[in-house]
């Protein structure tokens, strides 16, 4: 089979997030088939561009066919990231000849979080006669709608409905990585047959723990040395990872127990906020820590002692969450502190760690208490049982499986 991922932001191990299109086409490929991923030369997710220069180049990573189509920078929401939409989902149509005159695709995905792409995928997939897959991230346009407050009324808004209503009409199967949205997808025109709920997933061949030492490993080894429990938070330090919650856990836990430090690695719009405001509450128990490699996290996690995630108490989680970062947590076999209100929570689901109300920082410090307090036989069992759920239920070889034997029921 000859398979096309249209994912605008598609990324890879040498530029970042997202890595789903990645991790498909390398299961798919090894599976047997063809795979061409298609992105824009510029996403706001990536820590890296590629390099391009011309209209459309042709790249290899790491055996996965990419084209990337030159699309405008940008910075936040406005008016440039609309004009990269538009221009990505013209360059793909305009383009088609080029891209699978001599590729032939039998199922094609449009996959770029915002439903504007499914327009020229759909277009595609009747020209070559292709199975056309929509694959739901986030809704849009609902979500900038609760999360930044746009009116149903706004152009943008209104078009990105109509795009919306037109992939779920016409697509012959939808992919949602969300598990409780089949009912809004059915009241904007989706057949009840066509839905299929396949979550983010684990790639398990990057989970060998290298025996490594870098400075976050050093620094870590100090402060076990220093009989400290390390609660531990990895990844983006943007709005929505609700951090001013855990640093108001800290200043709670500062009072409380003295063994609990907290170490957030990463980068993001709101670092230097948090910083400032560590240093305005005068905390001696949280650092932070720069970036590091997604080839070092395994072992930067299994160093850690309890794992933290929050969320903002946020509407649109009543359809569900799929977080890549709460799958490597369990991955890395750690309790984990999950601050939530979601229609899923896999921590609760696997009893794997304490899951609190969100932005409920004494029920955050109470769970780090008790599980801190647990003997390492009993942390370690614990942390397991989420290894063990998701090696059962998210990794990408049984995912990516799934997603083509229900393409098939629809071809």
């Amino acid at each position: 089979m000859n398979i096309v991922i249209v994912n605008h932001y598609a990324g890879g191990p040498a530029f970042g997030m997202e890595f789903r299109p990645y991790y498909l086409a390398k299961k798919w490929k090894k599976m047997g088939h063809d795979v061409m991923v298609v992105g824009g030369s510029f996403s706001h997710l990536r820590s890296k561009q590629p390099d391009i220069t011309s209209t459309i180049k042709r790249d290899t990573i790491e055996g996965v066919n990419y084209v990337w189509l030159k699309t405008n920078s940008y910075i936040g929401n406005g008016a440039r990231r609309a004009m990269s939409m538009v221009l990505f989902c013209w360059r793909l149509w305009y383009h088609s000849k080029a891209l699978l005159d001599s590729f032939k695709p039998d199922l094609i995905i449009a996959s770029s979080t915002y439903p504007l792409d499914s327009i020229p995928a759909k277009k595609l997939a009747d020209k070559y006669n292709a199975t056309f897959c929509f694959e739901v991230h986030d809704l849009w346009p609902l979500s900038p709608m609760e999360l930044g407050g746009y009116s149903k009324y706004n152009p943008f808004i209104m078009v990105m409905q109509w795009a919306e209503n037109f992939a779920y009409k016409t697509a012959d199967l939808v992919i949602s990585m969300l598990p409780n949205t089949l009912e809004h997808m059915i009241a904007h025109g989706l057949q009840r047959d066509k839905f299929c709920y396949i979550p983010n997933g684990i790639a398990t061949e990057e989970w060998i723990i290298e025996n490594e030492s870098n400075s976050h490993i050093d620094f870590l080894n100090k402060l076990h040395a220093d009989h400290k429990v390390i609660v531990g938070y990895v990844g983006g330090h943007a709005i929505s990872n609700a951090l001013d919650t855990l640093i108001g856990v800290a200043s709670l836990a500062e009072k409380e127990n003295s063994k609990l430090v907290f170490v957030l690695v990463g980068s993001g719009a709101e670092k230097d906020r948090l910083l400032r405001s560590v240093t305005a509450l005068s905390l001696s128990n949280v650092f932070f820590l720069p970036p590091i490699s997604k080839r070092s996290i395994p072992k930067l996690l299994s160093e850690m002692d309890i794992l933290y995630l929050g969320w903002h108490n946020n509407p649109l989680y009543r359809f569900g969450i799929s977080p890549n970062k709460l799958i490597d947590y369990m991955m890395a076999g750690k309790p984990v502190v999950h601050s939530v209100n979601a229609a899923n929570d896999l921590v609760e689901e696997s009893s794997c760690g304490i899951s609190v109300p969100p932005g409920d920082q004494k029920g955050i410090v109470d769970a780090l208490n008790l599980i801190s307090g647990l003997s390492d036989a009993e942390r370690h069992a614990m942390g397991m049982r989420g290894r063990q759920y998701v090696l059962k239920n998210y990794n990408y070889d049984f995912l990516a499986e799934k997603f083509l034997d229900f393409a098939k029921t629809r071809m």
